[in-house]
C-alpha cells in the first residue's frame, strides 16, 4: 500500500503545485507560493493517513502524531508568511527571476519555481508517508523525535513573532533584529524548520528500513543552510544592513543556537 500512497500523493502534490500556478500567473504574483509551501505537506499528511487507514497497516497513535504535527507546522508557517506577505506585491525574489524570462511564461515558471518546489516537497515529506504505514508500537525514537519537533517549532514560531514584533515598531527601521532568540542564532526561524522535520524523520523510525528517509531531513537542513534560506537571507542583509549586520555576524552564531560572543 506504500507504494500506492507514494504515487497518490506524488498526484496530489502536482495538483496542489498546479492550482497555485493557475492562480498566481491570474494574479501576477507568483510570492502566493510561499504561502502553500507549508500546507502542501499538510495535504501530503492527510492523503497518507486516509490511506493508512483504508490500508489498516500503520499504527494508528503514530499515524495521528505525524499528521497533528506536521498539520500544525504547516498550517502555522503558511499563516504566517501570507499574514507577512499581504498586500506587499510580488517578492523581489521572484521579480528577478521573472525578469531573466525571455518566452512564454508558464513553462518558465513551471520550471523554474513549481517543478522544483513541488519536487523537494514530495521528497521531503517522505518520512511523513513512511510515519503511516508503520505498524509498529511508539519507540524510544518516537518520543526522541517529538521533542525535536517541540524545539524546533518553538524556535520557528517564537522567532517569527519576535521578528514580525521588531519590524512592526518604527523605531526599529533600518535597523538589525538581535534581540531574543536572534541573539542565539541569526535564524531561529530555519534553525526549527531544520529541527521540525529531524523530528519528523525520527517519528517514522518504526522499523530500521526507515532509516533510508535520512536523506530527506538533510536535504531540508541542506537547502535552508547553503540555497534557499540562510545563504540567500545573509546576501540581502549585508548589502542592506552594512557594518551593522558585520557587527551581527562576528558576535551571532549562524545557525546553530549558542550563547552570544561580547561585543568587541
Amino acid at each position: 500500500m506504500i507504494w500506492i500512497n507514494l504515487a497518490a500523493t506524488l498526484v496530489a502534490v502536482a495538483l496542489t503545485m498546479a492550482a497555485t500556478m493557475a492562480y498566481a500567473l491570474r494574479t501576477n504574483n507568483q510570492s502566493i507560493v510561499d504561502s502553500v509551501w507549508g500546507l502542501g505537506f499538510v495535504v501530503v499528511a492527510i492523503v497518507s493517513f486516509v490511506l493508512s487507514l483504508a490500508s489498516g497497516e500503520g499504527n494508528l497513535a503514530r499515524s495521528l502524531l505525524a499528521l497533528v504535527l506536521t498539520a500544525i507546522w504547516g498550517v502555522r508557517l503558511g499563516a504566517y508568511i501570507h499574514h507577512r506577505n499581504r498586500g506587499k506585491g510580488e517578492d523581489p525574489r521572484y521579480a528577478a527571476m521573472l525578469r531573466q524570462n525571455t518566452g512564454p511564461v508558464v513553462p518558465f515558471v513551471l520550471r523554474r519555481i513549481y517543478l522544483p518546489q513541488g519536487a523537494v516537497m514530495w521528497f521531503v515529506s517522505l518520512p511523513v508517508q513512511i510515519a503511516m504505514f508503520q505498524p509498529q508500537p511508539l519507540n524510544v525514537f518516537t518520543w526522541l523525535g517529538v521533542a525535536f519537533w517541540i524545539v524546533g517549532f518553538a524556535f520557528e514560531a517564537i522567532g517569527d513573532a519576535q521578528l514580525a514584533r521588531f519590524k512592526a515598531d518604527p523605531a526599529n527601521e533600518g535597523r538589525v533584529m538581535d534581540q531574543g532568540l536572534w541573539a542565539w542564532t541569526r535564524h531561529p526561524n530555519y534553525f526549527g524548520d531544520a529541527a521540525v522535520w529531524w523530528g519528523l524523520f525520527l517519528i517514522a523510525l518504526g522499523t530500521p528500513w526507515a532509516l533510508v528517509t535520512i536523506v530527506c531531513p538533510w536535504l531540508m537542513t541542506y537547502l535552508l543552510i547553503s540555497k534557499s534560506g540562510k545563504a540567500l537571507t545573509e546576501k540581502r542583509m549585508a548589502r542592506s544592513k552594512g557594518q551593522e549586520y558585520v557587527d551581527y555576524v562576528n558576535r551571532t552564531s549562524g545557525f546553530f543556537p549558542l550563547p552570544p560572543r561580547q561585543r568587541s
